[in-house]
């Protein structure tokens, strides 16, 4: 059992010690301090603490719900004291830490302060989950193959409103809170906008006490860690689980069957039976997620994969075939290697449809235990949505709605009808793009050979989208019909089920007139009158004849109309067979949501136009949000401060809207002041980070200018840099005098990691490091501009970075962003947005105020047009655009040959050419603006005046109010407080 942190009976040891990293850590040897801790702990167990564990559902086993914990006695009022603290710590030192004894250094202080921290976590963890289970509340399960979470100590800490003593406890023990955080590596289950939102709404549900659980898979090498070398990106495994994992919980007793390949066999009662094939076993790991001022704690459960240790091959290993000895283990465990394994392979696809059906089917097997065990002896599916839903975060999770009637048909024995009614009504899809490679398509074949009986499910979900399609518009109109196949069909390319086949052929047949029409001349009308007579007597003869052939005119009338239907909706050989994802999510889900306002309006008008036409009450929006504890509350405390002491309130930590009362405020001087204080205080640490990381020094009165989000095309980080190539070529032909009276001084920071096989993106990290390397080198420009690429860009680098920052680039090509939450996290950090109408910069420009807010570029409905015109040949480029890439191709910026980059920016047509993301034609434009930023800085006041209303009118954008959303508008669920 472990041991709990604290008790009102604990008290500090006299004998507390200082660090020493020679000497051991003495103190936690005295068998009296030991002592004290073990009774206290016994003591505490005996009457508050059953078992700290969440409860195994999976299990057969009867488990007696006590109320112990949902009283407020005591111990749950009892505030711990710094010396409390300090005695846990030294106890997980001496006892649970994966360090030796010896020394007291950061890591194993860091592992004992979070093991400390977690001991609380669990008791309010266990409660939160024994409650759930005992009223048996409905549950939102968050399914995403991303959590970004970055590090969990001072979140922790802070969501319990212990950080002042634990940062007094580390003291007496010789360490700094913020050099113990700092040892924490930020997990790596995650790597951008996607993972970052499911963590923030997991703290946000956590906080408003919503019951809800997330589930995800755990990444023994996360994506990757980015180093910058001189030839740009490289990639290597993450190292975050390398000491271990201090916030996890493996559950041995917690794991499920996972099945591949095989092949599908009938069952009863029209079943199947999917026998056979590849068999690992998915192992759940609990991360517990605490509430700000809540005992709410939800669950994180993570999966690990594994096959039995039969499966090692000791004879194998033995005769000295070591490979082969443990090939069958290391298949399993490779699954939850790395996140998005590179798929320009066969393998690489395979393992991650791998990783998107093991996080599906170990989910959902897990979810239908819970609900079987709360339903108790008499389960009743058709409650199953009232109890139960699934938010699938993008396509990636899009197998469960096969998953989910495979389990209730082939396992429960349910009726096709009715598995499908309830998933429909159980399952829920976040739109998160309209980029086509991001609407993610999986190849017929390699789905039937790894999922045979998903392929089954999914035909005949498609074949009942068909008919439904059928039945709304009906098929007199062929063309219409094919071309809605077309937009809304989950399977492309494949044909069409058997029974629409007939339909078609049966509506074609009776549109067909078998009577032939023809011309004929008055003589020939004549001379048939007179042989008519002469006919009547050879009629008789003659009607046995007549009779067969109309019937083998009509035979050839239904031969023609059946090849008709064919070559109409024939599959062509030369195209792929595939299996659209976002269109099974739309047909299989009962609600379908984008992320921001913009996005949800093309979702419906463009992406999902027939199927909203279809199914309009199925489509809403959900602008997304970030929580206000992390991204201001705990990494921002100096504003924070000065925001609690000018609202009146702390409230604005979960009731964001309060921040509006700064509006009112944003004139007054002394505001202005403690604001500029602020910010300048937060950029020295960004100065001394950058130094640290990078070894550039850069100085903290020039203007923080950053762009700092995953590389990709349409995000412009090219849009950027070329335009820091031209404000620089204009420097060098200027005096120094000139310079410094026309340009403001600036630090351009990047940060980001480009997919390891995304050439391209690698291209323009290469370009920035290799601009960098230039301007900073340069004496004549000086402090006048310097440009940092912040390697390895992850949640610990955002917290250190957005706070110092002053302008923040949300640059992406109109209609091309969902939404963006860093923007979001920006302007809540009192940074004005430079940025085109894209994502969630609409509605943040309207919130903030036009003024506040550097607009340009393209609108999203204008893009479409662009392209047809650079298309037709009739753009004309900016003669400062084509001097730019004449400056980069000239060799100012080294030897590398940018020739493909800077060729993907010219052209009309062809892949990798035309310049697809309009860098070209936003150019004026985006230096334009630029001039306006200069003005603006220099006018201190008023920047500062809009840096204020930034923050002001970003109450909008925290995601405890998107999950209030989802909650009352999709999942339909409310609120538990524990009593």
């Amino acid at each position: 059992m472990a041991a709990l942190p604290f008790s009102t009976t604990c008290r500090h040891s006299n004998s507390a010690l200082h660090h020493n990293p020679k000497s051991s850590f003495t103190g936690f040897s005295q068998r009296n301090n030991i002592w004290q801790l073990l009774v206290i702990t016994k003591s505490i167990s005996r009457r508050a603490i059953r078992k700290l564990s969440v409860k195994n559902v999976a299990s057969d086993e009867k488990q007696e719900v006590k109320d112990t914990l949902t009283k407020r006695d005591n111990f749950y009022e009892f505030i711990p004291d710094s010396a409390s603290i300090a005695s846990s710590i030294k106890f997980h030192a001496e006892f649970t830490t994966p360090f030796s004894p010896e020394k007291f250094e950061l890591n194993k202080a860091f592992f004992a302060t979070a093991e400390s921290v977690r001991d609380s976590l669990i008791i309010n963890w266990n409660a939160t989950n024994d409650y759930y289970e005992r009223k048996n509340v409905k549950l939102a399960y968050y399914m995403s193959m991303e959590y970004l979470q970055g590090r969990a100590l001072l979140n922790a800490i802070g969501n319990l409103q212990l950080l002042g003593p634990y940062a007094e406890a580390l003291t007496k023990l010789g360490h700094n809170l913020e050099d113990v955080a700092n040892k924490e590596p930020d997990a790596a289950l995650g790597n951008g906008g996607l993972g970052r939102l499911a963590s923030c709404f997991l703290d946000s549900l956590a906080t408003l006490n919503y019951p809800a659980w997330g589930y995800g898979l755990r990444y023994k090498y996360g994506l990757f860690k980015q180093h910058i070398t001189r030839d740009g990106q490289v990639e290597v495994a993450e190292n975050w689980l390398e000491m271990g994992n201090p916030w996890e919980i493996l559950r041995n007793d917690v794991s499920y069957p996972v099945k591949f390949y095989g092949e599908v066999i009938p069952g009863p009662n029209g079943s199947k039976q999917w026998v056979g094939g590849e068999n690992i076993l998915a192992v759940a790991y609990d991360v517990p997620i605490p509430g700000y001022k809540t005992r709410t704690t939800v669950n994180l459960r993570l999966w690990s994969t594994k096959v039995s240790q039969e499966e090692f091959d000791l004879q194998a290993f033995n005769l000295g075939d070591h490979a082969k000895a443990y090939a069958v283990l290391k298949n399993a465990e490779k699954i939850c290697y790395v996140l998005y394994p590179g798929d320009e392979s066969i393998e690489g696809k395979t393992l991650r449809l791998k990783q998107q059906y093991t996080l599906c089917s170990a989910s959902l097997q897990d979810i239908i235990a819970r609900f079987e065990k709360r339903s108790g002896k008499r389960v009743n599916w058709d409650t199953l949505p009232d109890k139960v839903v699934v938010q699938m975060n993008d396509t990636h999770p899009t197998l469960c709605i096969p998953e989910i009637i495979r389990i209730l048909v082939d396992v429960k024995g349910l009726s096709w009808e009715k598995a499908w009614n309830i998933t429909k009504r159980t399952v829920a899809y976040t739109n998160h793009t309209i980029l086509p490679e991001a609407l993610e398509k999986w190849s017929l074949t390699l789905l039937q050979d790894l999922l045979p009986r998903h392929v089954e499910i999914i035909r005949m979900i498609d074949e009942e989208l068909i008919h439904e399609i059928i039945s709304e518009y009906g098929i007199d109109d062929l063309d219409l019909f094919q071309q809605r196949l077309k937009q809304m069909r989950i399977l492309e390319n494949i044909e069409l089920p058997s029974s629409v086949m007939e339909l078609l052929r049966t509506q074609e047949t009776s549109t067909v007139d078998p009577v032939k029409v023809i011309d004929v001349e008055d003589n020939d009308v004549m001379a048939t009158e007179e042989e008519e007579k002469k006919d009547d007597d050879d009629d008789n003869d003659e009607v046995e004849e007549g009779q067969e052939e109309e019937d083998n005119e009509n035979l050839l009338v239904e031969e023609d109309t059946d090849n008709k239907v064919e070559v109409r909706f024939k599959v062509d050989p030369k195209l792929p067979m595939m299996v659209r994802m976002a269109n099974l999510c739309v047909a299989g889900g009962f609600s379908v949501n984008g992320v921001a306002a913009i996005h949800s309006k093309i979702v419906k008008d463009e992406v999902f136009n027939e199927f909203y036409k279809l199914w309009p009450e199925k489509f809403q929006n959900k602008t997304n949000g970030v929580t206000p504890r992390r991204w201001i509350r705990f990494c921002n405390p100096d504003l924070s401060k000065i925001i609690t002491k000018w609202i009146g309130t702390e409230d604005w930590v979960t009731d964001l809207e309060k921040l509006a009362i700064l509006r009112k405020f944003a004139d007054k001087e002394d505001l202005q002041l403690e604001w500029i204080e602020a910010k300048r205080r937060n950029k020295i640490k960004v100065a001394s980070f950058l130094k640290d990381k990078t070894g550039y020094v850069v100085n903290p009165s020039a203007m923080f200018d950053v762009q700092v989000k995953r590389i990709h095309e349409y995000k412009r980080q090219l849009l950027n840099i070329l335009g820091i190539v031209y404000r620089y070529k204009r420097m060098k032909a200027l005096s120094a005098e000139e310079r410094k009276e026309m340009f403001v001084p600036r630090v351009c920071i990047f940060g980001g990691k480009a997919f390891a096989t995304y050439v391209q993106a690698k291209r323009i990290v290469k370009f920035i490091t290799d601009v960098g390397a230039t301007i900073n080198r340069d004496p004549e420009i000086g402090d006048l501009l310097k440009v940092v690429f912040v390697p390895d860009y992850n949640v610990s680098v955002a917290e250190m970075l957005i706070p110092g920052s002053e302008l923040s680039q949300h640059i992406s090509t109109a209609g091309m962003e969902a939404s963006g939450t860093s923007n979001m996290k920006f302007a809540m950090n009192g940074c004005i947005v430079i940025g085109t109408l894209d994502g969630a910069n609409v509605e943040i420009r309207e919130e903030v105020g036009e003024d506040n807010f550097f607009l340009f570029g393209a609108r999203a409905e204008e893009i479409a047009g662009l392209r047809k015109e650079r298309a037709e040949g009739k753009f004309v480029p900016d003669p400062r655009f084509e001097e730019v890439k004449a400056y980069v191709r000239s060799g100012v910026f080294g030897s590398y040959n940018y020739e493909e980059l800077m060729g993907s920016l010219e052209g009309n047509e062809g892949y990798g050419r035309a310049d697809y993301f309009l860098v070209g034609k936003d150019f004026p434009s985006y230096l334009e603006c630029q001039e306006e930023v200069d003005k603006a800085y220099r006018d201190k006041k008023r920047w500062t005046k809009m840096s204020i209303l930034n923050t002001a009118g970003s109450y909008k954008f925290s995601s405890d109010r998107t999950i209030h959303e989802y909650a009352r508008d999709i999942w339909r669920i409310e609120p538990i407080e524990l009593a």
